[in-house]
């Protein structure tokens, strides 16, 4: 009888993450090492508008063995037959659409073959929206990661609703909940950080509101630090698009208290001095509620599925500015934390090791199956494969070959992609807001 192949979770396993967003990169290398321990990780870029920039990675604090930036198409070349050596395990840390159209294309270069990579995907925080139409975009992975035991059954339930394997869907945690248990510290002030979120609120009214209520606890509160958490420097892309920046709306404030400042840096730098921490719906909020740090999530705009603040319901630290002026703590409920694997078992990444290394010894592989196919989506699919470069079978189109960009693209062409990000960033938080707001008058 053949020996069984070795998991893909030993040490010397080889784990590649392609990413298309500094949160992103964030959650999936940080995944990767939950999969893998030890293991060698690699790391790809899409290339899009949030391609992060290399502050945004070092602030990661992941250093993969590899780095590069990729087309669609170029990272399934990577990946087909003869192309060097293979990982044992793929992430796919990405928006919906792209996850669904990197499926379709591995689909096709890995079809027939005995043995392939284990495929794993998730989302990277909250899943307050689109959960039909995210996960279906999702399926045909091995595994889809769920975040705690609410999102688990959810995702269960959507599969087995439309006849997928609910089986697929694997509980975990985030994977980038730790630090230091909160504790008060005696050598510095009170600290309140108001977490920001690109957009969350988007309307602009609305982010000057929830600017001006930070200033104003300051003022009323001048024996407390309050941090305003950035997520991104002017010209940087995140997840999602950010046309009125808070570095820019703070410039309103006519009266700036001077305990109020702007900070960006790794947001488990800032826990470690906050006391209370205050935003809207930011994944930042989990991770403050699993070191115990106090939190408060915003009604003051409603709590709305738009918002994303519906999510918290029943944890207890749905608030307001006015409450916390008044010095309310809130207290997250202990059963809601667990059931949103805020507060997870000793290892919640064992489950997802295990089916890891159940498909990885499956002989033959099993194919790569995804919901949507053409005879499913025949007025969906095509569009959607196209936006990421791939015909209706999963290739490359033909103006778009596997081979189209090198590794190093070279310093003209770097300047150049780098002129035209700048100028679609500057058309995204300038010039779209300006026209916006001629349309009005």
């Amino acid at each position: 009888m053949p020996a069984s192949p070795p998991s893909p979770t030993a040490q010397h396993a080889r784990v590649l993450v392609l990413a298309d967003s500094d949160t992103r990169w964030k959650w999936g290398a940080l995944i990767a090492r939950q999969l893998a321990p030890g293991a060698e990780l690699h790391g790809r870029l899409l290339r899009g508008r949030a391609t992060p920039t290399v502050r945004q990675l070092r602030e990661v604090g992941v250093d993969p063995a590899s780095l590069d930036e990729v087309t669609t198409a170029r990272f399934l070349h990577e990946l087909g037959p003869g192309s060097g050596p293979r990982p044992d395990v793929v992430v796919l840390s990405l928006v919906g659409g792209a996850v669904q159209a990197v499926l379709h294309g591995l689909g096709r270069v890995w079809h027939g073959q005995e043995q392939r990579p284990v495929v794993v995907t998730g989302y990277v925080g909250v899943v307050y929206e689109k959960l039909t139409d995210g996960l279906l975009l999702r399926a045909g992975a091995d595994l889809v990661l769920a975040n705690g035991a609410h999102d688990a059954q959810r995702f269960r339930a959507v599969y087995a609703g439309v006849g997928l394997d609910p089986d697929a869907v694997v509980e975990t945690s985030l994977p980038f909940l730790g630090g230091q248990p909160y504790a008060p510290g005696d050598d510095r002030p009170f600290t309140v950080t108001f977490a920001v979120q690109p957009s969350v609120p988007g309307d602009p009214r609305d982010r000057m509101y929830l600017l001006r209520r930070a200033a104003d606890h300051a003022r009323r509160h001048p024996d407390r630090d309050v941090l305003v958490k950035l997520r991104s420097k002017p010209g940087e892309h995140t997840t999602h698009l950010e046309e009125s920046p808070y570095q820019k709306l703070v410039r309103r404030l006519a009266d700036r208290p001077d305990n109020l400042r702007l900070v960006y840096g790794n947001m488990g730098d800032v826990l470690d001095r906050t006391d209370l921490m205050v935003t809207v719906s930011s994944t930042a909020a989990l991770e403050s509620m699993h070191r115990g740090v106090p939190t408060a999530v915003l009604a003051d705009l409603g709590v709305r599925e738009a918002l994303g603040n519906h999510h918290f319901l029943g944890s207890g630290c749905l608030t307001s500015w006015d409450r916390l002026d008044q010095g309310h703590v809130p207290r997250a409920d202990p059963d809601w934390l667990a059931r949103h694997g805020v507060t997870p078992g000793t290892d919640p990444f064992a489950a997802a090791r295990e089916r890891v290394r159940l498909v990885a010894g499956t002989r033959p592989a099993p194919a790569l199956r995804t919901y949507y196919t053409p005879a499913v989506a025949g007025g969906y699919l095509p569009g959607l494969l196209a936006r990421y470069g791939l015909d209706p079978t999963g290739g490359p189109l033909r103006d778009q070959p596997a081979t189209t960009a090198p590794a190093d693209p070279g310093p003209v062409r770097r300047a150049v992609r780098g002129g035209a990000r700048w100028a679609y960033r500057s058309g995204v938080q300038r010039v779209a807001p300006l026209i916006r707001r001629v349309g009005e008058l």
